[in-house]
């Protein structure tokens, strides 16, 4: 999330038609479009693993895989994210074009500007889609992967993954080892915390 772009509330289909003329990328909340900004290659790195397992694992099953430039539309919510990586199983979803609104899996890795925001506002927007059963955080500095589940009461449950432990994906049936999903992220050149400026989505 980055600094509000127009002055003017957006309509969401105003800011579709904004966003088709735009080099980069932006998020709509509310009225509200956001700029966001380029993701280190560790982002990339960890997002393209998951993605990759995601695919594989799904071959020849109603569920896809989707990362980065595609949307998701919470109308509820009145927003419009772009998850880093995705997974659907709606029918209504594989003939979209612009953006999905069925996802039954998201996930967002993070960056020091949006941590806080991808935990709560975020969140709470996510929650608001019925399709979705699972929403995951990774914290690629500390080597954690956060699992909030949806229960059969509707609330949503944490499971914490860090250290050797296998990293549990329930919404897709998918068990992988933390250390695939940080594969070729390099623990030395890892971001630090103290007089970095956050660059990523």
């Amino acid at each position: 999330m980055g600094i509000p772009q127009p002055s003017t509330p957006f309509s969401f289909e105003d800011y579709l038609d904004y966003e088709k003329e735009q080099p980069e990328k932006h998020e709509y909340v509310r009225g509200e479009i956001f700029a966001m900004a380029g993701a280190r290659r560790t982002h990339v790195t960890v997002s393209l693993n998951l993605a990759s397992a995601f695919k594989a694992h799904l071959r020849g099953t109603p569920c896809r895989t989707y990362m980065f430039d595609l949307k998701v539309r919470i109308e509820v919510a009145d927003c419009g994210f772009y998850p880093d990586v995705m997974v659907t199983c709606d029918a209504r979803d594989h003939t979209a074009d612009l953006y999905l609104s069925h996802p039954k899996l998201v996930v967002e890795v993070l960056s020091d500007s949006t941590a806080a925001y991808d935990r709560g506002d975020k969140f709470a927007d996510y929650r608001k889609l019925p399709s979705l059963q699972e929403y995951v955080i990774v914290d690629i500095e500390s080597r954690r992967v956060e699992c909030f589940r949806r229960n059969t009461e509707n609330h949503w449950v944490l499971y914490d993954f860090e250290g050797e432990m296998e990293c549990e994906f329930a919404s897709i049936g998918l068990s992988m080892p933390l250390a695939e999903v940080f594969e070729d992220v390099d623990a030395d050149n890892l971001p630090s915390t103290t007089g970095q400026t956050p660059s990523e989505d």
